[in-house]
């Protein structure tokens, strides 16, 4: 305990270094924490790997579910302390002269902080795409096509790395985070995503595979949580100290509880395992039209277009369960309008185009 103290107490130094020495980069450090953000992973980066390459794709969305899951159960077993509420709890400061942390419109996630969420999609996310870019490049053999590779290779982990770092720095300026827990968090994120390299079968699921995953991740987090519940510990302990010290009530976000991102997660991957194995994703997907450059890129452009109005719809958080109940089926909606909706509109305009033609 002790120790952790004082490992607190350092990361808030180097939380009031950044917010005193690096305010003049304040709206850059807010814009990498939102790029940092899991949503993101199903609303920018699966449209579009899922239409370039849908072995990718698909590995995305089970990468972010498994990790965001594990990331889960590491929050309730770690107990980790965000800098926000820590520093007004504390009794390691004397005379009860506790530093002065500012807090911002995305500072008060309410679950627990170690390890950190973003870094750890982040990390994962962006290791997939990496490998899958490399996995082009290495099969080139010439001499100049291996020195082209390492160019890239390098080029390519240098931009993985700088994007961490600043998704990293980001979430500790916003004293959401401590610096131990952010690098806890890229560093696990890279381990789910390297065990996912090495498991093949998440390509060939089925239906029924997909909803027995789904199955598992609920019972097994929420028996977990219950389980604890009956020992007397409070796996919500954190969502009552971000309410009681959050600067701004407004900023609370019930889409930041433990519970609201493991519906989530669950909801995708459930998405994800309905469009796969449906027959508008056989016919359009599997179909000749797949293979045209010009079916791509309208499926990309269409996916894009169309999630982004998804942030338009509002799901109503006066009642708890039916927040978790519409925020699965809006998740369950995104993937499967990628991999299955959008295809066959794109497919079914592209034939009726070419029988007019014709």
């Amino acid at each position: 305990s002790i120790k952790m103290d004082l490992l607190h107490s350092n990361g808030v130094l180097i939380i009031q270094h950044l917010q005193r020495d690096y305010r003049a980069y304040q709206d850059f450090l807010n814009f990498m924490s939102h790029v940092g953000d899991p949503r993101n992973i199903f609303s920018i980066y699966f449209p579009l790997w899922f239409q370039l390459n849908q072995v990718v794709g698909t590995k995305m969305i089970w990468v972010a579910v498994i990790g965001d899951w594990f990331n889960l159960i590491f929050k309730w077993i770690l107990f980790g302390h965000r800098p926000y509420w820590w520093v007004q709890e504390t009794m390691i400061y004397p005379n009860q002269s506790s530093p002065c942390l500012e807090q911002f419109p995305i500072t008060c996630e309410t679950g627990p902080g170690s390890p950190s969420g973003h870094a750890m999609g982040s990390s994962c996310v962006w290791y997939v795409m990496v490998t899958a870019a490399l996995s082009y490049t290495v099969r080139w053999k010439d001499k100049s096509a291996i020195t082209l590779h390492r160019l890239t290779w390098s080029f390519l982990w240098s931009v993985f790395w700088i994007i961490q770092i600043s998704v990293c720095i980001s979430r500790v300026f916003i004293a959401t985070h401590f610096p131990h827990q952010v690098i806890l968090g890229v560093f696990a994120g890279i381990l789910v995503a390297e065990a996912f390299e090495h498991t093949p079968a998440i390509q060939t699921a089925s239906l029924r595979m997909y909803i027995k995953t789904n199955l598992f991740l609920f019972i097994f987090a929420l028996g977990f949580y219950l389980v604890l519940k009956l020992l007397d510990i409070d796996l919500l302990w954190s969502v009552l100290k971000a309410k009681k010290w959050c600067a701004n009530p407004d900023w609370i976000n019930i889409d930041t509880t433990p519970f609201a991102g493991l519906v989530r997660n669950l909801g995708a991957l459930f998405g994800l395992g309905l469009g796969i194995n449906s027959e508008m994703f056989i016919l359009s997907c599997k179909g000749k039209n797949s293979c045209k450059i010009s079916f791509r890129i309208l499926c990309i452009a269409a996916s894009l277009a169309t999630l982004q109005l998804y942030n338009f719809v509002k799901i109503p958080t006066h009642t708890e369960y039916l927040f978790y109940i519409l925020s699965f089926c809006k998740s369950a909606a995104m993937p499967l309008t990628v991999v299955a909706l959008v295809p066959y509109c794109v497919h079914s305009l592209m034939r009726t185009t070419e029988k007019k033609l014709n």
